[in-house]
């Protein structure tokens, strides 16, 4: 997946230092099912996700990255979960501090498809279908699938 060109430019003043930036994770249903793509980089299955670009509201930023990445258009109902993800170092030395906001969102139209590369296929499956996906995927839409429960964060609890 390409690097946005503001971290690369960020890349250029800072070298590999960590820089801290926000991910978005969008959780979609149309019924009782969650597209789930395939990573052209990785070959796993995630929900769709991006980085916020500078000035973008998180929301949109879930809206946009379905569109690009699935091919769906989507609104987004309610924030789910919030989580600083540990420190995520690349192979080229890169580090990077994400915190990510996970997104329910409701499919407005759109069948999904692999949009822009990132993903190689992209398709709805059940919820019962989510054995292959890592257990931070399978926890993220199991904390989206409610529709009104508060949103959860990660940490804030007395020491």
């Amino acid at each position: 997946m390409p690097t946005p060109d503001f971290v690369l430019r960020l890349r250029e003043q800072v070298g590999t230092a960590p820089l801290p930036l926000v991910g978005v994770t969008a959780v979609v249903f149309p019924d009782e099912n969650v597209p789930v793509g395939r990573r052209a980089d990785n070959g796993r299955p995630p929900c769709v996700s991006g980085i916020v670009d500078p000035g973008e509201q998180p929301a949109d930023s879930a809206v946009r990255e379905c569109a690009e990445e699935a091919g769906v258009a989507v609104r987004v109902e309610r924030l789910a979960f919030v989580q600083a993800m540990p420190r995520l170092t690349y192979a080229n030395g890169d580090q990077v501090d994400f915190v990510d906001l996970v997104f329910r969102c409701r499919w407005v139209s759109g069948d999904p498809h692999p949009a822009d590369g990132e993903l190689t296929e992209v398709g709805f499956r059940g919820l019962e279908e989510l054995g292959d996906m890592e257990q931070e995927q399978v926890r993220r839409i199991a904390l989206a699938v409610a529709e009104d429960d508060p949103a959860r964060f990660e940490g804030g609890r007395p020491k």
